[in-house]
């Protein structure tokens, strides 16, 4: 289980849109090969399909897809966006931290919500990974997280 280890995290990124966002966060996923690049697409589907639904607080949006869509290993990456995009959801747009989640089964994608969740329920933390402006950083605040 590979959860925002450095080579998965990435700060100031630059996008244009919500898919835009949505391909960055798997594709830090498909370069360590933790997902396919079938699955990007299928997280961009899926939005497509059923709307906003993972932007689940202010600023914070959990793309995914399901473990048959090309998961290889339980993992969740993470972009800090530069500029806040709109993903289209009433009231949590717009969006800034975006994880890119990978369950290859069910009770992954519970166990890596939980941990999430443990993160981002911290009003604190959330302020940090919104200001944090080096890797180095955010590898600090979920140093002290573990």
């Amino acid at each position: 289980m590979k959860f925002l280890e450095p080579s998965i995290v990435k700060v100031g990124v630059e996008v244009a849109d919500a898919e835009e966002a949505i391909h960055a966060a798997g594709q830090l996923l498909a370069n360590e090969g933790l997902v396919e690049e079938s699955y990007i697409e299928a997280m961009k589907n899926a939005y497509r399909k059923n709307g906003p639904y993972f932007v689940l607080a202010p600023h914070i949006a959990i793309p995914h897809a399901r473990p048959e869509d090309g998961v290889n290993e339980a993992s969740v990456s993470f972009l800090q966006l530069k500029e806040p995009v709109v993903f289209g959801h009433a009231m949590n747009d717009p969006v800034r931290l975006v994880f890119g989640l990978g369950a290859s089964s069910s009770d992954e994608h519970l166990i890596l919500l939980q941990k999430l969740t443990g993160l981002l329920n911290n009003s604190e933390n959330v302020t940090k990974l919104l200001n944090a402006t080096t890797e180095e950083e955010i590898k600090n605040i979920l140093e002290m997280e573990r």
